[in-house]
Formats: C-alpha cells, sequence, structure tokens
C-alpha cells in the first residue's frame, strides 16, 4: 500500500495496512533541528559534523529529508509558500551553529544579531535596518516573537492595520505551489498536508507579525487576548475581511494543486490551556466558528480536501462545535491535558474526527521517560486511537530539543512493531 492510500484510507476512518506516521508535514508536527541531527546521526544517515537545515526557522525545525522519511516509514510531505515565519525564503544556504553545538544549515536571509546578554536577535525578511522582530533567548531553543506594538488609540483604530498581512495571494506563489504540488504529487507517494496560510483566525503565533517590518494595528499578544472581549467587534470585522479574502485564495490555489492534496491545514488557533480551554464554547461560537464554518463549507463543497485544525491544550469542551464547525482533523491530541484521555476521545469523537497527533507526551514521557516508557505509552495510544482507522500517529507537536535519542528511537521502532492492522 503506498503512503498516499494509507493515509487516504485513514481519513476515511478506515483500518490500512498500518497506522500512517507524519514527521515534518507541517509547522506544527516537526521536530527540533538539535534532535534531527542526533536522529540521523544515530540511523547512520549522516558522517558527524554533517549540518541539518533548519526549514522553519522561528521554532527552529530541522529539514525531514527524503532519506530520513524512507528510514522511518513516514508518509506524509508538506506543501506550504515560498517565504517562512520570519518572511525571507528558504534559500541560498550557509553554516551557523545552534548553542546545543550542532552544525545547521540556515537560509541567506537568517541575518541575526547578539543582544547584549547573549541573546540572539532576529530580523524581518533578514533586514537589520528595521526593529527584531524574534528572540533567541541565550543557550535555548527556538524564538519568542518581540513586541512591536504602538500605543493604540482606541477612536482611531483601523481595522485595515490588522489586515495588511492579508491580500491576494502572489502569482510568484502561486507558480510555486503549482510546481511543487505537481513534484510532490508525482516524485513521491506521500500524502500531502498542505499550508496555504490566510485561514487561521487569531492566532498567537501570527498577531506579532514576526516577518513584517512595521506592524500596525493590534499585534502585543495580551493586547490581543484583552481585545477579543474589549474590542470583540474591531476583531470580528477584522475576521470577516480576512475570511472574504481567504476564500478567495483558497479558490484560486484550488485551480492550481486540485486534488493532489488531502488535507489543508486551515487554523493554528490556540484555544485550550492545560486544565480546560482558555475560552468558553459561547465565545468560540460568537467570535471564531461563523468563520471556520465559511472556510470549512467551502472546502467540503468545492474540492476533495480534509480540513485541519490545530489547537493545544484541554478542548474537550469546543470538540463538538469544532466537528459542527466543519473540522475533520483534529491536532496535536494533547492527552495529558483535563478531560483528553485517549480512549474517552475516540469513544464519543473517533467516528468524525481523525486524530492527527496524540501519540505519545512531548512534554513529560518522551523527553523524561525511559525507552521503556516510550514503548509503553505509543502501544496505549496506538491501542486507544487505532482501532477502525480516523489516526495519523504524530506525537503531540513538535519533537523538541534534547529529548534522548534512545527515547526517539523507541517511539519509531513501537509504531514500526505494534502499528500494523490488526492491532493487537
Amino acid at each position: 500500500m503506498t503512503s498516499r492510500e494509507r493515509v487516504a484510507l485513514a481519513l476515511q476512518h478506515q483500518e490500512a495496512d498500518r497506522i500512517p506516521l507524519d514527521l515534518g508535514a507541517s509547522a506544527v508536527t516537526g521536530m527540533q533541528v538539535d534532535t534531527v541531527y542526533a536522529l540521523r546521526q544515530a540511523l547512520g544517515l549522516d558522517q558527524p559534523g554533517t549540518p541539518v537545515k533548519v526549514v522553519e526557522p522561528y521554532q527552529m525545525l530541522g529539514e525531514i529529508g527524503s532519506d530520513l522519511r524512507e528510514s522511518l516509514g513516514v508518509d506524509v510531505v508538506g506543501l506550504g509558500k515560498l517565504a517562512n515565519m520570519f518572511g525571507f525564503r528558504n534559500e541560498g544556504w550557509k553554516p551557523w551553529t545552534t548553542f546545543a553545538g550542532t552544525p545547521v544549515l540556515v537560509p541567506e536571509g537568517f541575518n541575526t544579531e547578539p543582544d547584549s546578554n547573549g541573546d540572539i536577535l532576529m530580523y524581518p525578511e533578514g533586514d537589520k535596518s528595521v526593529p527584531p522582530s524574534g528572540r533567541l533567548p541565550k543557550g535555548g531553543f527556538y524564538f519568542d516573537s518581540v513586541p512591536r506594538q504602538d500605543p493604540i488609540d482606541d477612536a482611531n483604530l483601523n481595522v485595515e492595520d490588522n489586515l495588511e498581512e492579508f491580500g491576494p495571494i502572489s502569482d510568484a506563489d502561486l507558480d510555486y505551489l503549482k510546481i511543487e504540488a505537481e513534484r510532490l504529487y508525482t516524485q513521491t507517494d506521500k500524502a500531502i498536508l498542505a499550508n496555504f496560510g490566510g485561514t487561521a483566525f487569531g492566532d498567537i503565533a501570527l498577531v506579532p507579525g514576526p516577518w513584517m517590518k512595521h506592524p500596525r494595528g493590534i499585534r502585543d499578544v495580551e493586547e490581543w487576548y484583552v481585545s477579543t472581549a474589549l474590542r470583540r467587534d474591531y476583531v470580528f470585522n477584522i475576521f470577516e475581511r480576512q475570511c472574504e479574502i481567504g476564500l478567495s485564495n483558497l479558490e484560486r490555489i484550488h485551480q492550481i494543486v486540485g486534488s493532489k492534496v488531502v488535507a489543508a491545514f486551515v487554523t493554528g488557533t490556540d484555544f485550550g490551556s492545560q486544565h480546560g480551554p482558555f475560552i468558553s464554547p459561547k465565545a468560540y461560537r460568537d467570535l471564531y466558528k461563523p468563520f471556520h464554518l465559511q472556510v470549512n463549507n467551502w472546502i467540503h463543497q468545492h474540492t476533495t480536501w480534509k480540513s485541519f485544525i490545530h489547537s493545544c491544550g484541554s478542548v474537550r469542551a469546543l470538540l463538538p462545535d469544532f466537528v459542527e464547525a466543519g473540522f475533520d482533523i483534529i491536532n496535536p491530541v494533547q492527552c495529558s491535558a483535563a478531560g483528553m484521555a485517549p480512549c474517552g476521545l475516540k469513544q464519543e469523537f473517533g467516528a468524525r474526527l481523525t486524530f492527527w497527533g496524540g501519540g505519545v507526551d512531548t512534554q513529560h514521557t518522551l523527553p523524561f521517560g525511559t525507552p521503556d516508557e516510550v514503548r509503553k505509552e505509543v502501544c496505549e495510544r496506538l491501542k486507544a486511537f487505532g482501532p477502525g482507522g480516523g489516526f495519523v500517529f504524530n506525537t503531540i507537536h513538535n519533537v523538541q530539543a534534547r529529548v534522548p535519542v534512545a527515547n526517539v528511537l523507541a517511539m519509531y521502532d513501537t509504531l514500526r512493531e505494534c502499528g500494523k492492522y490488526p492491532l493487537n
């Protein structure tokens, strides 16, 4: 069975030959570059000192090359636009070294400057003539956004200021998506997960605009969250216009990529904390659900794609609304959060949602457990989520730095040994 067939069956809630695997097809299903380097070394794919490309500099995610995909049995590849989170393209590679001492290659636009305290500052589009938009803390593993919030004048707030990053998709991006979709479809047998952007209403990683030189509007994280309540109409108007633009772009994109894509990453807006949602179901229905419905209805009426939502934390109370909003896939399935027990989720929502993630706890078990504890938990998750299809194996969000490589190997070895249908 090909990877594409395997994933298609899982999304149809049918059992294939084995549970499909994703690693690196999105910015929330990848692996931090230090860990990618260690894994490649452990698998004998590289000589010591061979650098790994940083393909997503905001989270410092490493490239999951075709050789690593084949070695692990990965079934999914990602399709996205040309520019990354800091606004420059992944091209013109140059050497760099992480705080952990890992040799890596970064894009030519990866232009940084050390701060006086040893932090590393990153600049939008690699332009050091403007204020930095990212900060890698000394000894850290990924960047934080630097707040660049101008004073807010409520009497003169302009919706257009928070829409400047949303506009008609460029011809260059359309040309790239067409060529890349064709390449991935014809030169691999992998399922294609697309991240076209533009439909993540209120995704807090995007609100500060780390790729923008001079972001306007409401751009501070705390101020944005406050605004969803205190300036609700302003935010609603942003979403309304963003949705119009997003739907127009999806129509143009669909004309280019057609049915080559199996699923589209619609939104990465997080609604959950460790202990429960941080907004009420009523607030979700009032501010977000109308636009999720519009996007998902368009996808289901005009394409063969499945709709993918990423929302961390305890979102059990919101899952009925996610289903009603038309989402087909939920990620990252944070089973350690309140109310997110695997068997209960599968029993209640397994016929309507595909669980893309949940394979192992990345906060505790994978980084701090033993290989045996990793194996035990992976087996439990396979048995909980796997029956009847509707499960694509991935960790809960990205595999982080400093995870023992023995634990990473134990995870993938266990999937290979225990992830075949029929599950024992």
